[in-house]
């Protein structure tokens, strides 16, 4: 494995259909290979709209098995491309159960298992109570060609106990895929993922969907960016409004450097946290 990873992370506006949708984000995936990148993660729940900002039986039909029909096009697309994908998705595993979830794929193609986000909020415009049950499986860290990959869903940054979770687990870069409003979380969005990467010493790539759909007036604001351990971005932030494809060179080199400087692990007091973990 290379010290440094060509990363990628895709924002982008709903077309209308969730085919186009798919054919999109299979263009977006050839255009970060062509690039040279290495790894790719798309915005929350990529092939639909943003349904959750109304509460409709309907976009129930959205949801599918995991792995299942989307995944398995995927994961001929990553061996094609030589690409580890992050997919998230709207899982069904039976009638009635359903997970906002992400499944990861391998360079070859492999699927190498899921993540189902664990914090659900249900609030004006983000009523996903409504369409998610809580994650299930814990904070699984994935041994992709690129290295420890992991995943934190939209609504988890708020809490830090998974981005510690995703670190004591191995984490080297997690990938946070969202679909936020511009004047629900905008001042927070350029603050907690920068000091999560640094709280927990890897690179995190936050993902964020653009425009405004046709289901509310949430105003999904872009400004996709990678962090590095220090808490600085990787490159320009994506584009408020647009559409945007952004490839990324990451050095995991600097995880090494920056853990040494600071044992945030070392100097952990689990025996201190007792009262923390109870409801």
């Amino acid at each position: 494995m290379a010290d440094v990873i060509r990363a990628a992370i895709v924002q982008t506006s709903w077309t209308g259909d969730k085919e186009s949708m798919i054919k999109a984000h299979e263009d977006y995936a050839r255009q970060a290979a062509a690039q040279g990148a290495k790894v790719i993660c798309f915005q929350e729940l990529f092939y639909g709209p943003y349904f959750c900002q109304v509460q409709d039986k309907a976009y129930y039909e959205y949801a599918e098995s995991i792995p299942g029909p989307t995944t398995e096009r995927f994961q001929a697309l990553a061996a094609e491309l030589g690409l580890v994908m992050v997919l998230p998705m709207y899982e069904q595993e039976q009638p009635g159960v359903l997970y906002n979830t992400a499944a990861v794929v391998d360079a070859d193609g492999r699927y190498l298992g899921k993540y189902r986000k664990n914090h659900i909020p249900q609030v004006k415009g983000f009523w996903e109570k409504f369409y998610f049950r809580p994650g299930n499986l814990g904070y699984p860290v994935f041994d992709t060609a690129v290295g420890k990959v992991g995943v934190y869903i939209c609504y988890d940054r708020h809490f830090p106990e998974g981005w510690r979770a995703l670190g004591l687990n191995g984490a080297q870069i997690v990938f946070n895929p969202s679909a936020t409003s511009r004047g629900l979380s905008a001042y927070l969005w350029q603050l907690e993922q920068p000091a999560s990467a640094v709280a927990n010493e890897y690179f995190i790539g936050a993902i964020n969907r653009t425009g405004i759909e046709d289901l509310g007036d949430n105003d999904f604001y872009g400004t996709s960016y990678f962090v590095d351990p220090e808490g600085k971005f990787v490159g320009e932030v994506g584009d408020a409004h647009n559409p945007e494809l952004i490839v990324r060179d990451l050095d995991l080199g600097l995880l090494a450097e920056v853990r040494d400087r600071w044992q945030f692990y070392r100097d952990r007091r689990p025996d201190a946290y007792g009262d923390l973990v109870q409801p």
